[in-house]
């Protein structure tokens, strides 16, 4: 086994090198466990991820250990490998890993990579997002019940507009809530939806949800994160494994389950037969794409009623009609 181990998908075999290195070091899974994770749980997993751009995260040392973020598929890649030129909020390019197939993420796999964070696009339509994806981030003192509370509020606003939402957990310590869209929108235009959505939460549920950017704002609430939607902006991937020592899973629930789930116990190990006993939550998610009007209408009332655009990140350039971009203890100090 420490010459490698072989994976054959379809006409493609990848070879999976130092097999016995142990990547999350808490029960000991080793970079092979995690290749036959991926194989195990494939046909969800190329579900959502299927010919979308991603960006890798590698831990050479395994989980704990030292990462970078790999923009660039490297020159050494093999000449079968899927890429796609993918743009940052500063206009630099670089060709980017498209999850093709099964053996594309092995091949990530291989060169250690713990972490896919996956575009709201697919490779072949660059200016479509078709997910609207809400990020429940808990601020200090944001315990999980609350969260959990949270996202039942989340789906409740979504259904009363008539849009259908799907859950996962993020790997960690939030949870995550995506639409499936209809073809119709770029980044932008969803991002304004997210902005809408959040601000509404914030005002039916003041005491335990904000839509406020700056920290210094949110106090202990729940932070609906609407600039996971801009441009150019990834998430972690749905049925992909957090480069956590325990081997986490992002793993994709239904909403009867979101009382009872115990997010630390999806892992590696137990995932597979998860699924395979339960069936993907997300099963119809590609066949049910959502309209997002209904969150643009909301936004265009919120314009129109004097709200300014919500603050940008950093990185990006300065948008029509943002507010100043400083945390508000700044501005009063100056």
């Amino acid at each position: 086994m420490a010459d490698g181990v072989d994976f054959v998908v379809g006409d493609t075999t990848i070879t999976i090198t130092s097999p016995e290195k142990v990547f999350f070091p808490q029960r000991g899974e080793t970079k092979l466990d995690l290749a036959r994770y991926y194989e195990a749980v494939a046909g969800p997993l190329m579900a959502t991820v299927q010919d979308r751009p991603l960006l890798m995260q590698r831990f050479p040392e395994g989980a704990g250990g030292k990462s970078f973020f790999q923009k660039r598929v490297p020159k050494s890649a093999p000449p079968w490998l899927t890429t796609t030129v993918v743009a940052t909020p500063n206009g630099t390019t670089s060709d980017a890993l498209v999850a093709r197939d099964l053996a594309h993420i092995l091949w990530a796999v291989n060169q250690g990579c713990l972490g896919f964070h996956v575009w709201p696009t697919h490779a072949a339509t660059p200016d479509i997002a078709d997910e609207l994806r809400i990020d429940l981030d808990p601020s200090p003192g944001i315990d999980f019940a609350q969260l959990q509370h949270a996202a039942t509020l989340v789906r409740e606003l979504f259904e009363e507009l008539g849009i259908r939402p799907y859950l996962k957990t993020s790997g960690s310590r939030g949870l995550h809530i995506y639409v499936g869209l209809l073809p119709n929108w770029d980044s932008y235009e969803v991002r304004a939806g997210a902005v809408a959505f959040a601000r509404e939460l914030e005002r039916r549920h003041p005491d335990l949800i904000t839509a406020q950017w700056w920290k210094e704002e949110r106090g202990s609430r729940v932070f609906v994160d609407f600039n996971q939607n801009a441009p150019h902006k990834t998430v972690f991937g749905a049925w992909c494994v957090r480069p956590r020592v325990g081997a986490q899973v992002s793993t994709p629930i239904s909403w009867d389950e979101l009382a009872t789930v115990e997010p630390d116990e999806l892992t590696i190990t137990t995932v597979p037969a998860r699924a395979a006993e339960l069936g993907d939550p997300w099963a119809d998610k590609n066949e049910r794409p959502q309209d997002l009007e209904p969150l643009l209408e909301r936004s265009r009332h919120d314009l129109a009623n004097g709200l300014m655009d919500a603050p940008w990140p950093p990185v990006y350039p300065k948008m029509p009609n943002e507010p100043p971009r400083v945390a508000p203890s700044r501005a009063r100090a100056t």
